[in-house]
C-alpha cells in the first residue's frame, strides 16, 4: 500500500484502530473504549449517501474473506473493514454472538423488524467517516457471520451487495481447526479461540440454527458436548454452505468459491467488480496477481460418525464431489 497507494494508508490506519475494534484473541484490547468513543463522535457527522451503498463479504470463515478484504482495500474507490464487529455491537446490542465486546444475550439471525432508520444512520455515519479519510465511494465490510443476517441488513441498506465466498469443506475445517489451536488462549475472563468466549458461537449454533435442520437436529444433544474444532467447525461448515445455497442467485449476491478465485483472479474479480458496481483498476488486479497463489490444501478430515454423511453430503451439493472420499469416521 505504502508504494502502490499510500493516500489510502491513513484510512486503513484509522479503520484497524478506531473502527473494526480488537475482539477476542487480539492484543491491545484495552483500546475498545475509544474505539467505542470515536463512534460517538462520528455520528455527530452528517452521513454521505455511498455510506448506504456498501459492499459486504460474508460466507465461512477461513474460506478466503481476508485474502478478498485485502484485495479490496487496495482498490481506488474502496475503503476495507476488516470485520468490524465493535461497529455492528455499538449499533445493535444483541448480535455480539462470539462475546468479544458482552455476555448478554445474542442472536445469530436477527429480525428485519431490527433494522431501523435509526440503526441504519449510526451505522452509515461511521461508514462516512470512513470514506471521508479514504477518499473512497464504498465501504468494504468483511462479516462472514452476516451471512445468517441478509434480509435483516437488507433492510437497512436496500442498496447493498453481498459476496459471498466458498470454501471446499475439508480444506476449511482443517484450517479453521489449525486456526483454533495456534490462536486460542486462556485469559481472566475464560477460554478464547474461534468458537467465542467459553464457546458461546458453539453454543448459539447448536441451540439457533441446527433445529432448521432435520438431520442436524437428530444428533442434537451430542453435539452439545463435542468439543473437537475438526467436528464443530463440520458443522458450522454444512450450515453455512446450506445458507449460501439459499442466497446463490439473488440479485445483490455474488458466489465466488476462494477455489476459481485463486485459480483465476482475473476474470472471477472482473465478474465480482461488475456485479458491485465498481470501476476496473489496474492496480487492484496488479495486487491481486501479487498475492493469490494456489489454494493450499489438507489431505483427509476425519470426523464423528454422525456428522460424515450430512458433511459429504454438503461437499456434493455444493460442487466438491472430488472432496467427498476424502472424509471418514475416525474411532470414538
Amino acid at each position: 500500500m505504502l508504494r502502490k497507494r499510500p493516500g489510502k494508508i491513513l484510512a486503513r490506519i484509522y479503520s484497524w484502530a478506531l473502527v473494526e475494534g480488537r475482539p477476542l484473541t487480539t492484543k491491545g484490547r484495552w483500546i475498545n473504549p475509544v474505539v467505542f468513543g470515536s463512534f460517538v463522535l462520528a455520528t455527530k457527522l452528517p452521513a454521505k449517501k455511498e455510506a448506504y451503498e456498501p459492499i459486504y463479504i460474508i460466507g465461512t470463515g477461513r474460506s478466503g474473506t481476508t485474502i478478498l478484504g485485502k484485495l479490496f482495500a487496495m482498490h481506488k474507490d474502496a475503503a476495507f473493514l476488516n470485520e468490524p464487529k465493535a461497529v455492528w455491537h455499538y449499533a445493535h446490542g444483541a448480535e455480539d454472538i462470539a462475546g468479544n465486546y458482552m455476555q448478554g444475550a445474542a442472536t445469530i439471525r436477527l429480525p428485519e423488524s431490527d433494522a431501523s432508520p435509526n440503526l441504519a444512520k449510526k451505522i452509515a455515519r461511521i461508514y462516512s467517516m470512513v470514506l471521508r479519510l479514504g477518499v473512497a465511494k464504498r465501504v468494504v465490510d468483511k462479516y462472514p457471520e452476516l451471512l445468517f443476517r441478509l434480509p435483516f441488513v437488507r433492510a437497512l441498506f436496500p442498496k447493498a451487495n453481498f459476496i459471498a465466498l466458498q470454501r471446499d469443506g475439508v480444506h476449511t475445517c482443517s484450517s479453521i481447526d489449525r486456526w483454533s489451536k495456534l490462536e486460542g488462549r486462556e485469559s481472566a475472563e475464560g477460554e478464547e479461540d474461534w468458537w467465542g468466549l467459553d464457546s458461546r458461537k458453539w453454543h448459539l449454533l447448536i441451540e439457533q440454527l441446527v433445529p432448521e435442520h432435520s438431520d442436524l437436529y437428530e444428533i442434537q444433544d451430542k453435539l452439545r458436548s463435542v468439543t473437537d474444532d475438526r467436528d464443530r467447525a463440520a458443522v458450522e461448515w454444512i450450515l453455512s454452505s446450506r445458507e449460501l445455497r439459499k442466497v446463490d442467485g439473488a440479485d445483490d449476491v455474488i458466489v465466488v468459491k476462494y477455489e476459481e478465485l485463486c485459480a483465476d483472479p482475473e476474470a472471477t474479480l472482473h465478474r465480482v467488480l461488475d456485479r458491485v458496481s465498481l470501476e476496473v483498476d489496474e492496480k487492484f488486479f496488479e495486487y491481486a496477481r501479487y498475492i493469490l497463489e494456489e489454494a493450499n490444501t489438507h489431505g483427509r478430515l476425519e470426523l464423528m460418525p454422525e456428522l460424515v454423511k450430512p458433511f459429504q453430503a454438503e461437499l456434493a451439493a455444493s460442487g466438491y464431489h472430488s472432496s467427498v472420499n476424502s472424509v471418514s469416521a475416525r474411532d470414538t
